[in-house]
């Protein structure tokens, strides 16, 4: 559905560009100034069929776009379905918690690893684990500024804003490892917000979730690890309050 929207509305843009050039062009061939041509052309205040068919017509490309989009977020976002698996990822400056609270345990991510002017290094990036062919509904959050969850493999974005809880559903089909990051910079190490999905079969699911038991990782990390809002003093200046990773 998204490669779909995504497709068609760059042909629809593609169209519009070809009309414009087309007709920009003609203006320039047509009304060019020719030699011993030295008389102004017939000067136009107004023309209103022109100027309400250019106010029309974008009108109703934008609209049909609007509905499009809608309809396809709509059916995108639909959590009205019964979830197999229930998991937070929570966001903080500058990595990812994973409450997976069916099984009531987590993994608390630290700063990815990056090497100067190279890529990073997956080995080190927090994992989120997810069971193939069920119905996974991912409730996001976020510790203190804003954030976004990405999986551009998924084609899923979606914002994690301060005060929310922004929630979808996923189905993952085919196993293997994904690239994950933070789509919304969000301070100086905004680009070390980077994580792995890892989609397994529900047997191996479930033998991870048990290894995160038996490393001590029960239970979930909830608010009390929320930093709170900026304060000021008199000073003028600002610190934060509250405890964070």
């Amino acid at each position: 559905m998204i490669i779909s929207l995504w497709n068609n509305s760059w042909i629809a843009a593609l169209a519009v560009g070809v009309l414009v050039w087309g007709l920009l062009l003609w203006c320039v061939v047509v009304y060019r100034r020719r030699k011993n041509d030295n008389e102004l052309p017939v000067q136009l205040r107004y023309h209103v069929p022109l100027e309400l068919m250019y106010t029309f017509v974008p009108i109703v490309m934008v609209g049909v776009l609007f509905a499009y989009t809608s309809r396809s977020m709509g059916e995108i976002l639909d959590t009205s379905a019964e979830p197999d698996v229930n998991i937070e990822v929570v966001g903080k400056r500058w990595s990812w918690d994973f409450n997976y609270t069916d099984s009531d345990v987590h993994f608390s991510g630290v700063q990815a690893q990056l090497d100067d002017g190279a890529e990073g290094k997956p080995e080190t990036f927090p994992t989120l684990y997810l069971p193939q062919g069920q119905n996974v509904e991912i409730s996001l959050r976020t510790r203190d500024v804003n954030h976004a969850f990405w999986i551009p493999g998924f084609l899923m974005k979606l914002d994690m804003i301060s005060g929310r809880t922004n929630t979808f559903q996923i189905v993952p089909e085919k196993t293997g490892v994904y690239e994950g990051k933070c789509a919304e910079l969000c301070g100086e190490y905004h680009a070390s917000m980077l994580f792995n999905v890892e989609v397994l079969p529900v047997e191996e699911y479930e033998e991870k979730m048990d290894e995160l038991a038996e490393q001590g990782f029960t239970g979930v990390r909830g608010p009390e690890f929320d930093v709170q809002q900026f304060t000021g003093n008199n000073d003028g200046e600002q610190h934060q309050e509250g405890s964070g990773n």
